[in-house]
């Protein structure tokens, strides 16, 4: 089973990955979240970070395109070249609506026409591997019938499938019969992308797919940033793993960011899929969403880790002593 970690912006910027990668790996590919081409393929400063050869050593990281306009995708894959890179990804499975109203990411599919026209040209122009991570459509999954004839005419590294249309946002179960559809009738690889939070998530969805060889997680990950070992059989994370995880990251924040508001924003988002992790996690959840200070931010996470324990901990804790008093 192949795994890969979902972009998304502003979260798993090249810190975050560097991070996750030293701490936890598992990822077949660790992919950037996308890239707002401007004139002639020029890269903003944040976006030349995220995507430079030493914020990505080691790892197999594949740059993420979010256009509608053929010239700027191109222009842009090209710059990426130039960067070393060989893969990239087309985004058209973005649900938001200021990304949509323009006709981008999801918004692309309720223009299949156009979407076509697209393809062909990129598809003929660039000399680099496309993949695309898409939605099932805009509002109907029926939509995906139509959407899959267009993906099946292009020589797609990929097709990464996110089970939901556009206006489920992350909401509403994953509409796994529609998904079935890909896998049987793509002729391009297939991954499953949407909801895979527990390592049994991943087994039923291989007992509903047998074939089906790759998965993408993103939200999962945040809130556990072990998953893609415990689906490869390994062990979850214990808390010494989760404290060097946070300490990468927020030192390099630190060194990275000016002023305290910029370092705790990107933290505050960071503990907001990570505190569930602990016991009693509330209080401390709630000290960190107040800090206004590093220095309050840093006693409030110290408290957090000298206190309490990982919820996964003491439950497997209590099932040693359980089976222990059996034994006994």
């Amino acid at each position: 089973m192949k795994i890969y970690l979902a972009p998304l912006e502003g979260i798993t910027g090249y810190t975050y990955r560097r991070a996750l990668y030293n701490c936890f790996g598992g990822f077949d590919k660790y992919f950037i979240p996308f890239i707002l081409p401007n004139q002639k393929g020029h890269l903003s400063t944040r976006e030349k970070k995220d995507i430079m050869p030493e914020n990505n050593e080691g790892m197999y990281a594949v740059p993420q395109i979010l256009t509608k306009n053929a010239e700027d995708f191109i222009q842009t894959a090209e710059t990426l070249q130039e960067y070393g890179y060989n893969e990239v990804n087309l985004n058209l499975g973005c649900p938001s609506k200021t990304v949509v109203t323009k006709g981008r990411g999801a918004g692309f599919l309720d223009r299949p026409d156009e979407l076509d026209k697209f393809l062909d040209e990129i598809f003929r122009k660039c000399d680099m591997k496309i993949s695309i991570k898409t939605r099932l459509g805009m509002d109907d999954p029926e939509e995906f019938e139509d959407l899959l004839t267009i993906y099946n005419k292009y020589p797609l590294e990929e097709l990464i499938v996110h089970a939901r249309v556009q206006k489920d946002y992350y909401k509403n179960t994953p509409r796994l019969e529609t998904f079935g559809e890909a896998v049987e009738r793509a002729k391009s690889p297939v991954c499953y992308n949407g909801d895979i939070v527990t390592a049994k998530d991943c087994t039923r969805l291989q007992d509903m797919f047998p074939t089906l060889d790759c998965i993408m997680t993103g939200r999962g990950t945040l809130k556990n940033p072990a998953l893609a070992r415990e689906i490869r059989g390994g062990a979850p994370a214990s808390k010494e793993e989760i404290r060097r995880f946070h300490d990468m990251m927020y030192n390099e924040y630190c060194e990275d960011l000016s002023g305290d508001r910029n370092i705790l924003f990107r933290m505050k988002e960071l503990w907001s899929y990570l505190a569930p992790m602990f016991t009693n996690n509330k209080k401390y959840a709630k000290k960190i969403k107040k800090a206004e200070k590093c220095v309050i931010y840093e006693n409030a996470v110290r408290e957090l880790f000298g206190c309490e324990q990982l919820i996964g901990e003491v439950e497997n804790a209590d099932m040693e002593k359980i089976l222990d008093y059996y034994n006994s």
